[in-house]
């Protein structure tokens, strides 16, 4: 077996010279951008299934259904690609190599372990699971006919999203958009391949997707392995004590994406339980309304998730202000892509779902519930730049519970609630509620934490130094 190797990556990271907005602007792009492309792989599908000939309306609603188990797969990748890249990126900055190679072989590991037991479980329970989420009617068989296929490929979907954190975290943000580059380029050109070519419908789509994900998972790798990664992929240095660090960090990202599944699992359900005969059209037209989310949603992750490097490195590199100045630029950047994508929403909703569909009806229902579910979307840049800037800083106990709070304390119950009182339609109010008092107490929370975070940080830094000092002085004076 091949044992982590000694040779060490370069001494002077442009992580911590360059300038802060700069860096962030340069770390936040590619993340970005691939995050859009990435919206490709949930809506391409959707696009074309949507015009499948007599059943689109259907059989969109049958993938829609899948979508939260999709996105739940995906989650334990970013589990283990965001709880351990931000490690990675402190003991990158502290200059300890051998740590950042020692915390990236251990998630390789966990990642390839989670893959497997993933894909046995979504196999066996897939019935249950889809009922769970609210198939039924004539939108089952599609659902379980897509998913069928998709859950086959959950080790590439996983790999892909865990290793590529790792990639991005060593602040290859231009690499971690060509993987995911690869996937959607592939996936947009097989789906009609397989959709229409073969005939294959909505088993065509998942299978389009799956190939494409292994195409992306198998860049990872070799990227990892090659020269270009700073922090290389080997094989050894398992130990507990770091998976058990790696699955703390990522536990805040990990339960905001599986709590999306959640919160979809709920929206699914009580409009199929509140919303009578109109049930599947509403599900097909909160299905578009997921997927403009996505567009939002995914590259603001893109930017507070990408740009995590920028903190976590001058975090290790005890460089305080620095940290600060690479905050506040983070949050500009989210602000003002939130800010553009809201009148995006306002004025440009109509066009996007006509992508999708071709249904007036099923057109005027998910514009009108595009405009519900964004109208707080500016105060939710707060919540993805500070939570995420607490995970980057490996304040994970506060970053979970600000998550929890936002998408279970506030928004699952409020999704359940609503449609009690005010009918099935009235589920799509919690997403804004949620999104602004979230975001508020996020902020407080961050800004009266990060300065004692800080000076903490400076404090046992000093101390170590000081306690080296002293073995140091000790040893001359044996000598």
């Amino acid at each position: 077996m091949k044992h982590i190797a000694k040779n060490t990556a370069p001494a002077d990271n442009f992580l911590g010279t360059e300038a802060p907005f700069r860096l962030v602007f340069k770390l936040a792009i590619p993340s970005m951008l691939a995050q859009f492309v990435n919206v490709l792989y949930s809506i391409v599908d959707r696009i074309y299934i949507g015009h499948m000939e007599g059943v689109g309306t259907v059989a969109l609603a049958g993938v829609g259904i899948c979508g939260p188990l999709v996105t739940l797969l995906s989650s334990f990748g970013t589990w283990v690609g965001l709880g351990g890249a931000p490690a990675m990126s402190i003991k990158m900055g502290e200059k300890d190599f051998a740590g950042a190679r020692k915390i990236l072989s251990n998630g390789a590991l966990l990642l390839a372990v989670m893959s497997v037991l993933l894909t046995a479980a979504a196999l066996a329970f897939k019935e249950p699971l889809l009922r769970l989420f609210g198939a039924g009617g004539e939108s089952a068989a599609y659902a379980s006919e897509y998913f069928s296929w998709y859950a086959a490929g959950t080790v590439f979907a996983v790999m892909t999203t865990g290793l590529n954190a790792y990639i991005v975290g060593q602040g290859r943000g231009k690499a971690g958009m060509l993987t995911v580059c690869i996937g959607a380029v592939a996936n947009i050109a097989l789906d009609p391949l397989f959709i229409y070519a073969f005939d294959m419908g909505v088993a065509g789509a998942a299978l389009a997707t799956v190939l494409s994900q292994a195409l992306s998972a198998a860049f990872t790798v070799f990227f990892l392995l090659g020269r270009s990664a700073d922090v290389k992929l080997s094989f050894g240095g398992y130990d507990g004590k770091t998976m058990g660090r790696i699955l703390t960090l990522g536990l805040s990202p990990f339960l905001i994406i599986a709590t999306d599944s959640a919160m979809l699992l709920a929206l699914n359900g009580v409009l199929r339980a509140y919303g009578g005969s109109r049930a599947d059209e509403l599900i097909s037209a909160a299905t578009i309304m997921l997927s403009f989310m996505q567009i939002v949603t995914l590259p603001l992750g893109g930017i507070s998730g990408g740009t995590q490097p920028a903190l976590s490195y001058n975090y290790g590199a005890n460089d305080p202000a620095r940290v600060k100045r690479c905050e506040r630029a983070i949050l500009g950047m989210c602000i003002a892509y939130t800010a553009v994508m809201f009148l995006v929403a306002r004025f440009g909703a109509g066009g996007v779902v006509s992508v999708f569909t071709s249904d007036p009806s099923l057109k005027a229902e998910s514009v009108r519930f595009i405009h519900i579910y964004t109208l707080m979307i500016i105060p939710l840049a707060f919540q993805y730049a500070l939570v995420d800037g607490l995970t980057a800083l490996g304040i994970a106990p506060v970053a979970i519970t600000l998550s929890l709070f936002r998408k279970i304390a506030l928004m699952l119950t409020l999704t359940l609630l609503l449609p009690r009182f005010f009918g099935a339609e009235a589920a799509f109010w919690a997403e804004p509620i949620a999104d602004l008092v979230g975001s508020l107490v996020s902020t407080v929370v961050f800004f009266s934490l990060i300065n004692k975070i800080l000076r903490k940080r400076d404090l046992a830094v000093k101390r170590l130094a000081a306690e080296r000092e002293l073995m140091q002085k000790m040893r001359d004076g044996l000598a």
